[in-house]
C-alpha cells in the first residue's frame, strides 16, 4: 500500500518534493496546501494534486473558489487523509505546526529553516538514515548541510577522523526573492561559527567542523571552499579522494578546464541539459580539478543548487520514518530512478 503523503505549504520546495513523491511508486500525493488562491494553485491543478488551504477557517477556504479553484478543504482534512505531512511552511512555523500533526497522527517531516531542537532529530540520507528509522518527526537539513554531508560523510567514514574548516560563499536570494539583497555588495554572516557546521554534527557528531558564511549577488547556487584535516595514515592520495567522491550517489565530479564547467553559471546550463523540470540540479557538483591533497590536509570546492539538491532526501527521509526502506542506499536509488523516469532526464 502506497505511503499517503501531505505536503504542507506548495511554494519553492513544497513543489518540488511533492513532484519528487508523485514519481514514486510507493507513495501517493493526497493533497497540497496553499494559504489563498494564487498562481501556484495553477500548478497545483495541472499536476493532479487536490488542493487544501493552510488554515481550517471556513472563509480562507471559501476563498479559494471565489478566485477560481476547487479547494477541497482545510489542514485538518488533509491530515485525516494522510500518513505522513512534509512541512513546506514559510517561516518559524515549525512548533505549532508540529502540535497539529501530533494531534491528528501523522509522522512529519520539517525542513532545515526549522531549529533541530523542534524533532530533537534532524535527517540526511547517506549520516543517517538509519537513526530516523521509525521516527515521529524529522527534519531534513539545510540545503547547505545537505551538499557538506555528501561529501564528507563518506570522507569521515574513510578516515574515521576529520576536522573541516568550511567557507559558505552563499546565494543572496532564491530567483524569486526580488525584496531581497544585497545587490552590489559582498555580506559576511556575522555569526561565527555560521550555523552550517553546528547544523552538520546534528546529522554526524563525530565531524569536528566550524564555518563561516559570506552571502554574494546571485540568486542561482552556493559554494563551498572546504579544508578538511585527515589524520596521520589516511591512506588518501588526491586522485582517491576524487574517485571517493565520485563513487557517492547525488554527487557529480567533473573536470572544469576539460568541460569548460569553471563557473555556476556552466554548472546550471549542465542541469538544464540533463533535463529535469525547472532546471534542477538534485545533486553535488565537485570541480575534480579544485580537488587537492597537501599532506594530511585536503582542499576542494562543491557547488550546491540551494533550490533543489534537499528534494530527493525529503522522500528518503518519508521511507526512513515509515520504515519502509532500512537500507539508505537502496531508498536513494530508488528515489532516484524514479524522479529520472518520470522527468525524462538524460
Amino acid at each position: 500500500m502506497a505511503t499517503r503523503v501531505a505536503i504542507n505549504g506548495f511554494g519553492t520546495i513544497g513543489k518540488r518534493v511533492a513532484d519528487a513523491v508523485a514519481a514514486q511508486a510507493d507513495m501517493e500525493i493526497v493533497g497540497v496546501t496553499k494559504t489563498g488562491p494564487s498562481f501556484g494553485c495553477e500548478l497545483a491543478v495541472r499536476r493532479g494534486f487536490p488542493l487544501y488551504c493552510t488554515s481550517d477557517d471556513a472563509g480562507r477556504v471559501a476563498a479559494f473558489s471565489e478566485g477560481g479553484y476547487e479547494c477541497a478543504g482545510g489542514l485538518s482534512e488533509l491530515l485525516a487523509a494522510a500518513d505522513v505531512v512534509v512541512d513546506c511552511s514559510p517561516g518559524k512555523m515549525g512548533a505549532e505546526n508540529l502540535t497539529k500533526y501530533r494531534k491528528a497522527g501523522v509522522k512529519a517531516v520539517f525542513q532545515g529553516g526549522e531549529p533541530h531542537a523542534l524533532t530533537g532529530l534532524s535527517y540526511s540520507s547517506s549520516a543517517n538514515h538509519d537513526a530516523n528509522l521509525g521516527a515521529d518527526a524529522t527534519r531534513v537539513v539545510s540545503c547547505n548541510t545537505t551538499g557538506l554531508s555528501r561529501t564528507l560523510v563518506p570522507l569521515w567514514e574513510a578516515c574515521r577522523s576529520l576536522a573541516v574548516e568550511c567557507t559558505m560563499i552563499r546565494r543572496a536570494a532564491d530567483p524569486g526573492d526580488s525584496g531581497k539583497g544585497p545587490i552590489n555588495a559582498i555580506k559576511p554572516v556575522l555569526k561565527v561559527p555560521s550555523h552550517h557546521g553546528p547544523d552538520l554534527m546534528t546529522v554526524r557528531p563525530e565531524i569536528s567542523i566550524n564555518s563561516l558564511a559570506v552571502a554574494v549577488p546571485t540568486t542561482i547556487m552556493h559554494v563551498h571552499a572546504i579544508v578538511a584535516t585527515l589524520p596521520s595514515g589516511h591512506g588518501l592520495t588526491t586522485d582517491a579522494a576524487v574517485e571517493l567522491f565520485r563513487a557517492q550517489p547525488r554527487v557529480i565530479v567533473m573536470h572544469g578546464g576539460d568541460s569548460r564547467i569553471t563557473t555556476t553559471a556552466e554548472v546550471m546550463e549542465m542541469a538544464r541539459d540533463i533535463g529535469r523540470r525547472w532546471g534542477d540540479l538534485h545533486e553535488i557538483f565537485v570541480w575534480e580539478d579544485g580537488v587537492k591533497l597537501v599532506g594530511d590536509t585536503l582542499y576542494y570546492f562543491q557547488a550546491i543548487h540551494q533550490e533543489s539538491d534537499v528534494v530527493p532526501e525529503n522522500v528518503d527521509a518519508i521511507r526512513a520514518l515509515t520504515g519502509s526502506e532500512a537500507d539508505w542506499r537502496a531508498s536513494v536509488a530508488q528515489t532516484d530512478a524514479a524522479i529520472a523516469a518520470a522527468h525524462g532526464s538524460a
